[in-house]
């Protein structure tokens, strides 16, 4: 930072410069042109982090996974960052030891706007779930734990005005459930994008007989040239591989 500090300084002045991609970043974050997401896990890193950026004057806009962010809650607030954490993930590594399930509402408490992030694609299809354990873990009320998935993250991607919430001028994405949405016996009965439904259960029930008919048609149509002699061929796989934090 202190290298992009005079980095800058030296841009502004008017003076030659050699151009370099990692101090124009840097710049930014300084400038305030550029929001900080920045991955955590125990309080000592998170301390650090926020005296770095006190110190050259600039505001750190969210602590991804932040499982001690508990420890330190109050120094977290009044330094104005959001957070972006697990319901209940531990004991998956050392840095995470002392991560317990009250993490998110003791945030909540002092003041931090908290965010229930998934870090998983089958958990990402769940994250009504996942607000649902503050209830139980912190006493969180439901309005409150529902905005842990709509309105906080996207006022902590700096999209609020478009997103997070229902109402008039906004994209219009919307989900309406069959059951309370933090019920685990919740499903989604429709499925909204900017004002187009995208799903809906009751096409969805239609729409798989359709296929299964049309299935069933196409594996009689193989079996019957099979059976008169046709050519076959062996079944081709095709992978689809998962993308993770550590594929590349």
């Amino acid at each position: 930072f202190q290298r992009g500090k005079e980095y800058d300084a030296k841009k502004k002045s008017g003076q030659p410069f050699r151009y370099d991609e990692e101090m124009e970043v840097i710049a930014e974050i300084l400038n305030g042109e550029r929001f900080i997401s920045c991955h955590s896990y125990v309080q000592s890193e998170i301390n650090m982090m926020m005296k770095v950026a006190d110190h050259f004057n600039f505001r750190v806009n969210t602590f991804t996974h932040i499982l001690e962010g508990y420890k330190v809650a109050d120094k977290m607030a009044k330094h104005g960052v959001g957070a972006g954490t697990f319901s209940d993930w531990w004991a998956y590594k050392f840095e995470v030891k002392d991560a317990i399930p009250y993490n998110a509402a003791i945030m909540h408490k002092q003041g931090v706007t908290v965010a229930i992030n998934s870090d998983d694609g089958e958990m990402a299809r769940r994250l009504n779930q996942e607000a649902a354990k503050t209830v139980k873990y912190g006493g969180m009320s439901e309005l409150e734990a529902w905005k842990m998935v709509t309105i906080n993250p996207a006022k902590l991607l700096h999209i609020d005005n478009r997103v997070g919430s229902i109402k008039e001028g906004k994209d219009a994405d919307l989900v309406l459930w069959t059951d309370h949405p933090l019920s685990v016996y919740a499903r989604a009965e429709k499925t909204i994008i900017e004002g187009a439904t995208y799903f809906d259960m009751e096409q969805d029930k239609k729409m798989r007989e359709s296929v299964k008919n049309e299935r069933t048609k196409l594996i009689n149509m193989m079996l019957k040239e099979k059976a008169g002699g046709g050519k076959t061929q062996a079944p081709k796989i095709s992978k689809k591989e998962l993308m993770t934090c550590e594929t590349l």
